[in-house]
């Protein structure tokens, strides 16, 4: 059973940044690839961004346009989502994910494991 905290949500204004953490416990954290999802109020959870074990791959979501960068430090068991030149659009509860799953990271059934969520609210 893996267990996933995330923290580093908070209230910002557009243009700014962000870096979420997503602390894991309870397995081998380096089998896992990790993702990001979102999801706004009234709307799905949708695919943000992903990594594979290693860290040596990594896949976003187009509206992603370059200003997020998803890493992870498995010593220290956490993935993390550096969230940049924020818009109002992306205001929404952000959820760490671990698969044991080698592909289709893009989809949320193949995730085994989330984590609880943490607010991001970027006002304009």
């Amino acid at each position: 059973q893996v267990h996933l905290v995330e923290s580093g949500g908070g209230l910002v204004q557009a243009g700014e940044s962000l870096r979420l953490s997503c602390a894991a416990s309870g397995g081998i954290f380096a089998s896992y690839a990790m993702g990001w999802f979102r999801q706004a109020p009234g709307k799905e959870r949708e695919f943000v961004a992903a990594i594979s074990w290693g860290g040596t791959d990594t896949h976003y979501a187009d509206f992603v346009k370059g200003r997020f960068t998803i890493s992870r430090d498995n010593s220290e068991n956490t993935v993390y989502l550096q969230m940049n030149t924020l818009e109002p659009e992306d205001t929404a509860a952000y959820y760490c994910a671990a698969t044991s799953r080698a592909t289709m990271w893009r989809q949320k059934r193949v995730y085994e494991y989330w984590g609880q969520g943490t607010q991001v609210t970027v006002s304009s």
